[in-house]
């Protein structure tokens, strides 16, 4: 298959390391890795999670304002992004969800595809734009809006098992596995809402590690590395 469009679906975690919650040294690993494949010619998006920064709170704070706060904290992963891309010569620019007027624009389905035919890699922030739904929920969403041909969901490990492998060292790793499967196995890679909008729209979700360099290449050369849900 010829991937042309991708979103690429990227934890909090991803921008945390040498103690700090954003780490220069991580966001330069991520624009690095980025800026190998824009010459293949493919339209890139990002949806980054704020794990790094926020995880929502115990019963101090209640559910609808802790999503919102995380919300915001996915702005300030999209920014960094954003301005490290700019930096290593990446034409990038940030779409909210919600308003945070002076920091971001405005997410519209139009403006997304606008900035993405012109070369910018797009970066979404502010999940859906509502409380209750994770940025996995958010990354499917925005890959079905902008008609993504997959959605690269970035982990720290190189696929889907039928076990966490960390934990259980007899856990089988999954070559290919359906929508269906993922969500009758529970397997927790992604939320259920996320695989049946993929399932829905037919966006095929490769799930790899991110942290091996030269990955995201291999995955947009179709090499046959991490899982694929289809």
């Amino acid at each position: 298959m010829k991937i042309k469009r991708v979103l690429l679906k990227l934890s909090g975690e991803a921008l945390s390391s040498c103690d700090k919650s954003v780490c220069s040294e991580s966001l330069q690993t991520i624009a690095e890795e980025i800026k190998a494949v824009l010459s293949f010619g493919i339209e890139l998006s990002i949806v980054v999670g704020a794990g790094n920064i926020w995880r929502g709170a115990g019963k101090e704070i209640e559910r609808v304002s802790a999503d919102k706060m995380g919300m915001l904290a996915t702005a300030i992963n999209a920014i960094a992004i954003s301005d490290i891309l700019k930096a290593n010569g990446i034409k990038s620019v940030v779409l909210s969800a919600c308003g945070v007027t002076g920091f971001c624009n405005t997410f519209s389905q139009q403006k997304a595809d606008e900035y993405l035919e012109k070369g910018y890699v797009v970066v979404f922030a502010g999940g859906t734009g509502n409380p209750f739904f994770t940025t996995d929920t958010t990354a499917a969403l925005r890959a079905s809006e902008i008609k993504a041909d997959v959605l690269l969901k970035a982990t720290q490990v190189d696929g889907i098992y039928t076990a966490d492998p960390k934990k259980n060292p007899s856990a089988v790793k999954y070559d290919k596995i359906t929508y269906q499967e993922a969500i009758d196995k529970k397997l927790k890679i992604m939320d259920t809402s996320a695989f049946l909008l993929c399932m829905e729209n037919n966006i095929a979700i490769y799930v790899f590690d991110f942290h091996k360099k030269g990955n995201l290449a291999k995955i947009l050369k179709n090499q046959n590395i991490g899982t694929i849900v289809s």
